[in-house]
């Protein structure tokens, strides 16, 4: 049989996605949230600082964190042990097995990895300082002022990570 006629799962191994690209479905997942990932950030950013409705920032802040935290333990679960996605990407005019950390999906993923990893971590810290500091219900207090300049980190890192990745997904496994 041709290969290019098996499905998708067959050529590149793991579950397929449903953007019609060569990216598997947990890449087509947390392509798609980081979609409603930002804007609900800006929202929740808007209402704490415009609005000072300290208890709705809170609750979109822990929703966005454990749909974050899930999805991404989801995803390494899928990159690490069900998806190649190398071989997904091979035929990326952007991406070459032969040189996979110089070539711009290769790149890419690099610069994406820069923003994703610490702003995951500095995402956890920043909650659990706000959960741990910050009185029930939340108001202004001590921490507040540390809390803005984390938080602020964190959200344009968390912009930088959707930023980055949006362009990894397209050089790996959208480009033809």
């Amino acid at each position: 049989m041709n290969p290019l006629m098996l499905p998708l799962a067959q050529q590149f191994g793991g579950t397929n996605g449903f953007l019609g690209t060569r990216g598997s479905l947990m890449l087509d997942v947390v392509f798609l949230a980081m979609f409603a990932v930002v804007p609900l950030l800006a929202l929740s950013i808007y209402v704490v600082k415009y609005r000072r409705a300290y208890d709705l920032h809170k609750k979109l802040q822990i929703v966005m964190g454990t749909v974050l935290l899930l999805a991404v333990v989801a995803f390494e679960v899928d990159m690490q042990f069900l998806t190649v996605w190398e071989e997904r990407a091979e035929p990326s005019p952007y991406f070459s097995s032969q040189s996979k950390w110089s070539c711009p999906a290769g790149i890419s993923l690099l610069v994406h990895l820069m923003f994703a990893v610490p702003t995951f971590v500095l995402w956890i810290v920043v909650m659990v300082q706000a959960l741990r500091l910050f009185a029930s219900p939340p108001k202004p207090g001590k921490h507040s002022l540390s809390h803005m300049l984390w938080g602020k980190l964190a959200a344009v890192g968390m912009v930088g990570t959707a930023v980055t990745g949006w362009i990894f997904y397209y050089l790996a496994f959208a480009a033809v």
